[in-house]
């Protein structure tokens, strides 16, 4: 499976961004879908997540404030952020995870929040 991930950007605070991940390749084997995060210094964390079957996951620290999707019909993940902060700055990362538990990644795409 590949990815790639478009949309990252500078915004000012209180501004919204909407990241894309699409994937191509093997999209069969797709199961969850989802975004990482990694802030200057930092470790990855998780942002949100969203199965196959069931309802997304969201780190708190974004609750409120971001959604995300998925079309399954283009393989495509999207991570709509909203009323954004100076701590969400960090490069975003997408991610599959397959039905055998194997992890995909993208590339990193650049976020910052700053007036």
């Amino acid at each position: 499976v590949q990815l790639q991930a478009s949309g990252g950007g500078l915004v000012q605070p209180g501004g919204s961004l909407r990241l894309s991940c699409a994937a191509s390749g093997s999209t069969f084997e797709i199961n969850t879908m989802g975004w990482y995060r990694q802030a200057p210094g930092k470790q990855r964390d998780l942002v949100a997540s969203i199965p196959g079957r069931g309802s997304p996951n969201y780190s708190d620290s974004v609750k409120g404030r971001f959604t995300i999707s998925r079309d399954n019909a283009e393989n495509t993940v999207y991570l709509q952020m909203n009323s954004l902060k100076p701590e969400d700055t960090a490069a975003y990362y997408c991610f599959v995870r397959s039905w055998s538990f194997r992890d995909y990644w993208g590339q990193g795409t650049l976020v910052t929040v700053s007036s």
